[in-house]
Formats: C-alpha cells, sequence, structure tokens
C-alpha cells in the first residue's frame, strides 16, 4: 500500500460535481492505505478542491489553501479545481499550493502524491501537465468513506455554452459524457450501501450524450436510473430551459420516484440582457419551459439562479427581469450580484454596474425570493408529504426527524424510530425559520 501511514485532509469548494469529485480522490487514496483525516487537523498533504464560479469563489479558495499551509507548514498542499485550473501555467506557490493537480488528473491523485513521495518532491512548486479532456477516464465512486443519505453522481463534465459572464467552461473543457451503464452500475453499488436519494449532477447536466455515439440522451439516462432505484428516490440537478420539451417532460413525468423540484436556470428575465448573456433562449421560452413541468407535474418546486446587475442592466431591464420572475412564481432562488471575471466577454463589456446599485437589486431580489418562498410553503400545506428523514432537532421540546420533502422543502415529522428514512406525515405549520412541521397521519 503506497500512501500507509500518511494522513490526508480534503476541503472541498463548489458545485456537486466537485464533492462527486473529492469522494473520488478520497477512495482513490484510501485504497492505497492513506488515512482521511479532518481538515481542521494535523496532515501530511492538504488537498483543497478549489471553484471559480466567482470572485468570493476564488478568494475563499486562496484562503483554504494559505489556512492548510498555516495549520502544518511542514505538510505539502496540493491545489485542484477550477481555480487552480486557471493557473495551471502559473507557478503552483503563487495561489499559495506546493502543486497544483489538473481537473482531468484527480482521478489519478493516488498516483500523484505515490510519485511525490518516490521523489522526495513534497515542496516542488509546479503545476501537473493536465491529461487531455477527451473523455472521463475515471472509476466510479463504488463505495462511501463515510455514512450518506443522498449521493450526488457525476454524469458529464464540461460545457460548451460559453455565457458572457462564465469562466467555467475555460476550466473544465468541453462537454464529456459517462456511459449510461457505468451510471447504473455506480447508483447501484451505492444504493447497496443505503444510499435513499441520487442527484445526477454534471457541469452542465442538459448537454448529457451529446457526444455519446449511442445518442443516449438525458431522459434515456434518466429513464435508466429510475429502473434501478428500489427503495431510493431521484433527483435532477441544474438543468437550462431548453431541454423542457413536450417529448422530454412527458416521458420524465412516468417515473414516479423522480422528485417534482426542478432548478430551471434562469438568470435574468429580460429579453435584452438573456442576449448579452449569450444565453439561447428567450423570458417567454423560459415560460413555457415552466408551464410544461406544471402540467405535468402539478405544482412542482421550481427554483433558480439570477445575476444582478449584468453589464449594461438598465433599470428598465432590471425592472421587466424582476416583474418576469414574480409571474414565474419560483420556490426559491438563488441571487448572485454580478462578479466580474478576468478572461470573459462580459469582463470587456461596456456599462459596468456600479457596486451600490448591484447590491440595491440583489437585495430586492431577494426579497422577492422569501415572499416567493413563504407563498410556496403555503400552498404545499396540504395532503401527505414523504419526507427522507436525515438529522434530529428538539422542537418544542419534541424530538423531531428532519429532512427533504420531494419538493426538497425542509420538514420536520415527530420522531418514531432511526433516520435515513422515508417517513410520511401531514403539514400542519410553517415555522419561523422556514421548516414544513408536520404531523404523523
Amino acid at each position: 500500500m503506497r500512501l500507509t501511514g500518511y494522513r490526508i485532509a480534503f476541503y472541498t469548494l463548489g458545485c456537486k460535481v466537485n464533492i462527486y469529485e473529492t469522494e473520488l480522490m478520497q477512495q482513490a487514496v484510501t485504497e492505497e492505505g492513506a488515512q482521511i483525516v479532518p481538515f481542521s487537523s494535523a496532515a501530511d498533504f492538504y488537498i483543497v478542491n478549489t471553484c471559480s464560479v466567482t470572485n468570493i469563489a476564488d478568494q475563499k479558495s486562496r484562503k483554504m489553501l494559505h489556512r492548510a499551509k498555516k495549520q502544518n507548514p511542514a505538510a505539502t498542499v496540493i491545489a485542484c479545481g477550477c481555480y487552480s485550473e486557471l493557473h495551471l501555467k502559473d507557478p503552483a506557490e503563487t495561489i499559495g499550493a506546493d502543486r497544483i493537480v489538473a481537473n482531468a488528473d484527480k482521478a489519478k491523485i493516488a498516483d500523484v502524491i505515490a510519485g511525490m513521495i518516490a521523489e522526495n518532491g513534497l515542496k516542488k512548486a509546479e503545476a501537473d501537465e493536465p491529461a487531455a479532456a477527451e473523455k472521463t477516464a475515471e472509476k466510479p465512486v463504488l463505495h462511501l468513506l463515510s455514512a450518506h443519505t443522498r449521493a450526488d453522481i457525476k454524469v458529464e463534465d464540461g460545457c460548451d455554452s460559453f455565457c458572457t459572464y462564465c469562466i467555467i467552461p475555460y476550466a473544465r473543457g468541453r462537454v464529456r459524457s459517462r456511459a449510461v451503464q457505468d451510471i447504473v452500475s455506480e447508483v447501484s453499488a451505492l444504493q447497496a450501501q443505503g444510499v435513499k436519494e441520487f442527484v445526477l449532477a454534471g457541469i452542465h447536466v442538459s448537454s448529457y450524450g451529446k457526444d455519446l455515439p449511442g445518442g443516449e440522451t438525458l431522459a434515456d439516462l434518466i429513464e435508466a436510473v429510475h429502473l434501478a432505484l428500489q427503495d431510493a428516490r431521484l433527483r435532477l440537478s441544474s438543468l437550462e430551459p431548453r431541454i423542457m420539451t413536450e417529448d422530454f417532460v412527458r416521458r420524465i413525468a412516468k417515473l414516479p420516484k423522480l422528485c417534482p423540484h426542478f432548478h430551471l436556470s434562469l438568470q435574468s428575465g429580460s429579453a435584452s440582457v438573456l442576449k448579452r448573456m449569450n444565453r439561447h433562449y428567450t423570458p417567454a421560452e423560459y415560460a413555457e419551459a415552466a408551464a410544461l413541468l406544471r402540467r405535468y407535474f402539478g405544482d412542482p418546486a421550481l427554483t433558480t439562479d439570477v445575476i444582478a446587475g449584468f453589464p449594461g442592466e438598465t433599470e428598465e431591464e432590471f425592472e421587466e427581469s424582476y416583474q418576469f420572475i414574480r409571474s414565474i412564481g419560483f420556490y426559491e432562488l438563488h441571487v448572485f450580484p454580478y462578479s466580474k471575471r478576468a478572461g470573459t466577454p462580459a469582463a470587456r463589456m461596456e456599462g459596468q454596474v456600479p457596486d451600490n446599485v448591484k447590491k440595491e437589486r440583489t437585495a430586492k431580489l431577494i426579497a422577492l425570493s422569501r415572499e416567493l418562498s413563504a407563498a410556496y410553503l403555503e400552498r404545499q400545506k396540504t395532503g401527505l408529504k414523504e419526507v427522507l428523514t436525515e438529522t434530529e432537532e428538539v422542537i418544542d421540546g419534541i424530538p423531531y426527524a428532519c429532512g427533504y420533502t420531494r419538493e426538497y422543502l425542509r420538514a420536520a415529522v415527530p420522531k418514531e424510530a432511526g433516520l435515513n428514512r422515508f417517513v410520511c406525515g401531514v403539514p400542519e405549520a410553517v415555522l419561523p425559520s422556514g421548516i414544513l412541521k408536520l404531523k404523523r397521519p
């Protein structure tokens, strides 16, 4: 066992794909005998899986790299993920690391560490040459190192969209889809270990299959995974409105284990802003996609991302976006002030919106999100709700099992048995914290 006796700590920032890839790296090093330790403890290697979706993500990535070095100056700090990927050609020390590992090489992390040990090159400040990102050549996560109720399953990597504000395609490369059978096998293996919920995740999930020789589509994958599920349910991560065709929605609506929660990316409700963003749909097309989902799923939870203060966004465009968002009736908004990303077309656009205006618009959208969430929760105070229990809380002196409904609403039901179970309850109140309080039927 090449890594026996070495302590390795991981820290993950960013998206579900990064979370999945950290699991993959943990699996790889433990198979070689390494001990996984908490990031706050002493370790021989600290691996920070970085993110670069915003400037704040960059700052957090640098902060964690420096924190690792401060905790144990004698340790080796390895950076991987999108922030470090964008610095592959720079000396690793410029971002606070001893080594940068490319995204394409995360699956080979055990080999990288073993090579560093063999060479006694633990302080060598350099970046590895990245492997060609033609295909995702990684082993699946076939076992979990800690108890999990929910597992993110990476189904593809990369993005071909090149939205004008986004740096991620430059860090992740083009779309590369995993084979349907490999994904199904992974789900089956994790299901056997007690996982009760699976989330199909990727950098641009809606593009799944476009590169596969067999022509499989995302709908084909969803149906195949659903067929493999027993006592488990399925979720989809962020999708594009363009994928919501009549055929696609009709097919997935036939799958009872698929949760009625759809994160449908919007970014702006203004047609002119969407065009500057290089988003390939109009507000009218987005509204049609939302209507299709409601036609087949009743009142599903619709969530979305919105950028406030995109370059050139006028007061009229912001108001157009605000009113459009209100008309859709989302359950929740993830609101971000526009973050200028060097190397993207939007960073060079005229009409950069002042920070104080972005802050004001962000606050207004967050307030709208709270209003819409409250309205949706009120609409959900009917019928029987299925909760996948994950944690225990005491509410008004009574122990409750807490988790998420199929709509991904936080809910609490009186605790009667262990966690990681599906429990049904009838809504009786919405707590000030936004938790849906249930009673036994």
